[in-house]
């Protein structure tokens, strides 16, 4: 199933679609994709911040947030790289390092990753752009890997796409990044750490979502199914809004 131009409903819209993809997706990893002692939660608090996923070790979160959980599973980078078509690298010596965010759980297990899917409201003012590139640089900072999924065109607040945002703060520079005028919407998967890397994949509108890689350690990731798990939440769309998507680009005025 292609992925819909969302731009075409109201934000309510997608919302309802949004919550209802978040536990499809919670599911796969809890059901076997998450290698042992991993578990995944749905729209915790993290810091401060609500993220639409969280990836948990089971193990208590160390003083040291970058120190690294146990090896139990999950794909090898130097077996199998991740089947994205680029990659980017921010080493230390380009980025200010910003010990801004503490990350914690309730539970007190070791926080590995997020997951995000944006949402309208996520960039319908700069604030609110910068609001979320700043948790993710934030995150990424004391050692949590990210998986963003943006499936609207950028706009006036991200004009090269939410990537863009986030690398220009990653690099602390304002070069503009490359994004592909014909596949607008970005998935972006980034190594948290000392030394951080984005594996990055746009689409556009009409083409399937690839498998994105998440990882849970800078050497280590598992294959997340965007595809087969929106397909599953997008089954509960209502049929009147299955038929505003699915239907004749509207005419040219």
């Amino acid at each position: 199933m292609p992925v819909h131009d969302w731009t075409r409903v109201e934000d309510g819209i997608y919302h309802d679609f949004h919550v209802s993809w978040i536990p499809e997706i919670k599911k796969v990893l809890n059901e076997g994709l998450l290698p042992q002692g991993y578990y995944a939660l749905a729209e915790q608090h993290a810091g401060q911040s609500i993220a639409d996923v969280l990836t948990l070790h089971a193990s208590p979160t160390p003083q040291e947030p970058l120190s690294l959980p146990p090896d139990s599973g999950g794909t090898a980078v130097s077996e199998k790289p991740p089947r994205v078509r680029r990659r980017q690298t921010f080493e230390a010596s380009m980025v200010a390092r910003r010990r801004t965010l503490a990350i914690r759980h309730i539970s007190g297990h070791r926080l590995v990753a997020l997951l995000e899917i944006l949402s309208p409201g996520n960039k319908d003012r700069a604030q609110h752009v910068e609001e979320f590139a700043a948790k993710v640089v934030s995150a990424l900072d004391v050692g949590v890997h990210v998986l963003i999924v943006d499936l609207f065109p950028p706009g006036a607040h991200d004009p090269q796409g939410i990537h863009g945002v986030i690398s220009q703060r990653l690099a602390l520079s304002h070069a503009a990044y490359d994004l592909p005028a014909d596949e607008p919407l970005t998935l972006a998967s980034y190594v948290g750490g000392v030394n951080i890397e984005a594996a990055l994949e746009h689409m556009a509108v009409g083409t399937a979502l690839p498998e994105m890689p998440l990882y849970l350690r800078p050497d280590r990731y598992i294959e997340v199914p965007l595809e087969s798990t929106y397909q599953a939440a997008y089954r509960g769309v209502p049929l009147f809004w299955r038929n505003v998507l699915e239907g004749p680009p509207p005419a040219a005025s």
